[in-house]
Protein backbone atom coordinates (compact mmCIF):
# COMPACT_ATOMS: atom_id res chain seq x y z
CA UNK A 1 0.00 0.00 0.00
CA UNK A 2 1.24 3.45 -1.02
CA UNK A 3 1.53 6.00 2.09
CA UNK A 4 0.86 10.13 1.95
CA UNK A 5 4.70 9.81 2.23
CA UNK A 6 5.28 8.10 -0.95
CA UNK A 7 2.80 9.97 -2.68
CA UNK A 8 3.72 13.17 -1.30
CA UNK A 9 7.54 12.27 -2.92
CA UNK A 10 6.14 10.99 -6.23
CA UNK A 11 4.33 14.71 -6.81
CA UNK A 12 7.39 16.73 -5.87
CA UNK A 13 8.92 14.54 -8.37
CA UNK A 14 6.72 15.42 -11.16
CA UNK A 15 8.39 17.12 -14.13
CA UNK A 16 6.34 20.78 -14.41
CA UNK A 17 3.80 19.98 -17.36
CA UNK A 18 2.54 16.64 -15.45
CA UNK A 19 2.25 18.28 -12.39
CA UNK A 20 0.03 20.67 -14.05
CA UNK A 21 -2.02 17.77 -14.98
CA UNK A 22 -1.87 16.20 -12.00
CA UNK A 23 -3.18 19.14 -10.53
CA UNK A 24 -5.95 19.35 -12.86
CA UNK A 25 -7.10 16.03 -12.30
CA UNK A 26 -6.79 16.17 -8.31
CA UNK A 27 -8.93 19.57 -8.17
CA UNK A 28 -11.92 17.44 -10.32
CA UNK A 29 -11.72 14.18 -8.27
CA UNK A 30 -11.42 16.52 -4.86
CA UNK A 31 -14.84 18.55 -6.18
CA UNK A 32 -16.58 15.23 -7.30
CA UNK A 33 -15.32 13.98 -3.50
CA UNK A 34 -16.82 17.04 -1.58
CA UNK A 35 -19.88 16.53 -4.03
CA UNK A 36 -20.51 13.00 -2.77
CA UNK A 37 -20.14 14.01 0.70
CA UNK A 38 -22.24 17.34 0.31
CA UNK A 39 -25.22 15.04 -1.08
CA UNK A 40 -24.94 12.14 1.13
CA UNK A 41 -24.89 14.60 4.42
CA UNK A 42 -28.22 16.39 2.45
CA UNK A 43 -29.94 13.32 2.15
CA UNK A 44 -28.70 11.39 5.63
CA UNK A 45 -30.59 14.83 7.38
CA UNK A 46 -27.14 16.67 8.61
CA UNK A 47 -28.10 19.98 6.95
CA UNK A 48 -31.95 19.78 7.98
CA UNK A 49 -30.65 22.31 10.81
CA UNK A 50 -28.94 24.40 9.03
CA UNK A 51 -31.75 24.95 6.10
CA UNK A 52 -34.25 25.85 9.13
CA UNK A 53 -32.44 27.99 10.54
CA UNK A 54 -31.83 29.73 6.95
CA UNK A 55 -35.47 29.73 5.80
CA UNK A 56 -36.42 30.87 9.49
CA UNK A 57 -33.60 34.03 9.31
CA UNK A 58 -35.14 34.76 5.77
CA UNK A 59 -38.88 34.56 6.88
CA UNK A 60 -37.51 36.78 9.91
CA UNK A 61 -35.71 39.49 8.27
CA UNK A 62 -32.55 38.12 9.16
CA UNK A 63 -31.04 37.83 5.95
CA UNK A 64 -29.33 40.09 3.63
CA UNK A 65 -29.28 41.01 -0.66
CA UNK A 66 -25.59 39.77 -2.27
Amino acid sequence: MTTVQEIEAAVARLPGSDLGRFREWFIKFDAAAWDREFEEDARSGKLDRLADQALDDLARGRCSKL
